[in-house]
């Protein structure tokens, strides 16, 4: 075979129309072997040691190399856990840069460095060969034919993002044909699409895409990796979402199908860590590759420094695995045309050596980055390390998922004291902590629901969690879930419990989506999807966690179109989703009118004594634009109330904009007319809009 010394860039395997050129960065190795396999991936054929070393980089230009090839690494150098290096060319490794991955992890203790089962893993070291197990990078060709496409570019004011899993939107599907079911394939089908366009969400956010194994302990109880938080390539589409044929190419075909139909893709991506664990899990990739490099070492080295959860966290700090995660955004955006990305335990990502920092030289690359500046930018705001919660401290630019939001929205709704003032915070976007450096109310993600966690009805179905099914005896998941069954624990059929659950539903849905800032709506929340109490569904790869797209009751058909309904007025009516914080400034040419204004039922305004001084349960809420107006009444007791209106709301007409009993939406000014005192029945919401008297 014929092997020329090639180019440190770029990384990975690139095919140029004549041949390939394998890059590797390893600042620690003493010498790279790539490893070739025919087309199974059963057999290694070639194993060619890496004939140049430039800049911590190894290379090789093979000019008989063409798509299709499937490789891996071998990296030799010291295997000394004391100082961090845990190089063994036994194992065979994953190219960190590879664009495709075939085959499943095989679980053998061969893909250990050490032997399993040594008293000291450091002084241990396993000489068996773990290719014959592990899957294969595979060269690709990028090409792609993408016509005439035009990203939707949704702005920022007008997103509602649908988070949803690859596999579980499409598995039950009846339409989508079965090979296609649970694929790239099955969410790029019209039907799912279709179904997402009616919905009216502009966003749809997937779990994580790239390429991750089923971790070990899952499979010897049968048990699977659904939600796919343990990566391993951050190039790569997971193989078990494509339906056949090339991965890239799917998945693109998808985006741009979605793209054609409006609708934006974000990626949810885990940068944060690897699944190659702690210090006694496997080496499949960075690992072998170089350790010392890839992730944070603790003071004693042997062991990482993790903030994750998960055994170990990335070493973004470091300028080669920096670019790596800065050329892996890029490509998804350039290449495969995502529109934006979450980013799992985000401040794992932006820690310096004294903690979180929102200057930090990952937060300050991506900032100045000319192609992430046109993209949407998600965090998760927090992460398991010291000081790990940091929403509201991400630099301008970013959104981030709203914690606060969701747990004071379903604590107002269950009842408890005191959540009034917080009620109305995040009813405004939480100016409180995102209103500075000119960030936007866009910049909370705020969420009710969210795939960590309960589903919509399993949270007012149940009061406590019921994991049992992930084998580890209920002690996994959320302990504070404030949720509550209203009267029974789980399934009933009394008929009172459940009105009152529909009723509690829409009151946290219609909440979402008055509220200022971005909303995100879980996969199946608007169809009742249930995980029976399981607040924790990871490992649940059934119809447990899927979508069911089987024939809807009527209960689950009016909440679909309720939801439906109110996101289409949302959308019509500016009003809930201002471009700018609304802090009860007067509105200009109209001195009595404010942009909002709270009301107490006899309605006067509200004043400082009637937020704290006793425990309310009830607010009037008056939004202004112009000359539009729209209130929203809030009822959390179990008595009904009345709400009277003050000069000069006096001097519009008021018309039913949405109610939470039944469930009616109206298109703006349709609604019947309706006169002050409006009666809110109890445990509901009313909304009004209104029209200037002539």
């Amino acid at each position: 075979m014929r092997i020329e010394p090639g180019s440190p860039g770029p990384l990975g395997a690139t095919w140029d129309g004549s041949g390939t050129n394998f890059a590797l960065f390893s600042a620690n190795a003493t010498k790279v072997e790539l490893c070739l396999f025919e087309r199974s991936g059963r057999r290694e054929t070639d194993r060619i040691t890496m004939p140049e070393y430039t800049h911590d980089i190894w290379h090789a230009y093979l000019p008989d190399i063409r798509p299709g090839q499937l490789y891996g690494y071998r990296v030799h150098g010291p295997y000394d856990p004391m100082e961090g290096h845990r190089f063994n060319p036994n194992k065979l490794l994953i190219d960190p840069y590879a664009r495709a991955v075939k085959g499943d992890l095989r679980w053998q203790d061969s893909m250990f460095g050490y032997r399993v089962g040594s008293t000291r893993e450091d002084l241990s070291f396993d000489r068996r060969d773990s290719g014959p197990a592990m899957p294969k990078c595979v060269v690709v060709d990028e090409a792609f034919t993408w016509g005439n496409h035009v990203s939707p570019k949704v702005p920022w004011t007008d997103t509602i993002i649908y988070e949803a899993h690859v596999k579980g939107m499409s598995a039950m599907h009846p339409d989508v044909p079965d090979h296609m079911r649970g694929t790239f394939a099955g969410l790029a089908d019209p039907r799912v699409i279709e179904y997402l366009v009616k919905l009216g969400v502009t966003s749809i956010e997937l779990m994580p895409v790239h390429y991750f194994p089923d971790d070990r302990h899952l499979l010897e109880q049968g048990l699977h990796n659904y939600w796919g938080y343990n990566t391993l390539s951050f190039f790569a589409p997971a193989a078990r979402y494509i339906s056949r044929g090339s991965g890239h190419h799917e998945f693109k075909h998808m985006v741009r199908r979605l793209h054609e139909a409006g609708i934006e893709v974000l990626l949810d991506v885990v940068y944060n860590h690897t699944a190659e664990g702690h210090q006694l899990g496997p080496t499949l990739s960075f690992r072998g590759i170089d350790n010392a490099s890839y992730y944070i070492l603790a003071e004693d080295k042997r062991y990482y420094f993790d903030t994750t959860g998960c055994g170990n966290t990335v070493n973004v700090a470091h300028p080669r695995v920096m670019q790596m995660v800065m050329d892996s955004l890029r490509y998804w955006v350039e290449v495969c045309k995502v529109d934006g990305f979450r980013f799992d335990l985000a401040p794992a990502m932006s820690r310096e050596h004294h903690g979180f920092d929102r200057s930090s030289a990952w937060l300050d690359a991506v900032m100045q980055d000319p192609v992430l500046q046109n993209v949407k930018m998600i965090a998760e705001p927090w992460d398991l390390g010291p000081d790990g919660y940091q929403v509201g401290n991400f630099p301008p630019g970013w959104a981030e998922w709203n914690g606060r939001y969701r747990d004071d929205i379903r604590s107002y709704w269950r009842g408890d004291p005191h959540h009034l003032p917080a009620l109305a915070s995040n009813l405004l976007g939480s100016a409180d902590i995102y209103d500075n450096h000119g960030r936007k109310p866009w910049s909370s993600v705020n969420f009710v629901t969210a795939h960590d966690g309960f589903t919509l009805i399993d949270l007012v179905t149940y009061n406590e969690k019921h994991n049992e099914a992930n084998g580890e005896d209920n002690r996994d998941g959320h302990g504070d879930n404030r949720s509550f069954n209203w009267g029974v624990e789980g399934i009933t059929d009394d008929p009172g419990i459940l009105a009152l659950r529909d009723r509690m539903r829409r009151n946290m849905i219609a909440t979402l989506l008055v509220s200022q800032g971005t909303p995100m709506i879980l996969m199946g929340d608007e169809i009742g999807r249930s995980q029976f109490g399981n607040n924790n569904g990871y490992c649940q790869d059934t119809e447990f966690s899927w979508l069911n797209w089987g024939e809807d009751s009527d209960q689950e058909v009016n909440f679909r179109t309720f939801v439906r309904e109110l996101i289409r007025v949302r959308q019509k009516l500016g009003i809930f989703h201002q471009p700018r914080f609304l802090h009860g400034d007067p509105l200009k040419g109209q001195d009595e009118a404010k942009d909002i204004c709270w009301l107490r039922p006899d309605g006067a305004e509200m004043n400082d004594l009637d937020w704290h001084e006793v425990d309310p349960k009830v607010l009037g809420m008056v939004l202004a634009l112009g000359d539009a107006r729209a209130i929203v009444f809030f009822n959390a007791l179990e008595a009904d109330m009345e709400f009277a209106l003050c000069p000069p709301l006096d001097g519009f007409t008021w018309s039913l904009l949405f109610e939470t009993v039944d469930g009616w939406v109206h298109e703006p000014g349709e609604g019947p007319d309706l006169v002050a005192p409006f009666k809110v029945p109890g445990r509901s919401m009313l909304g009004l809009v209104g029209q200037v008297l002539d």
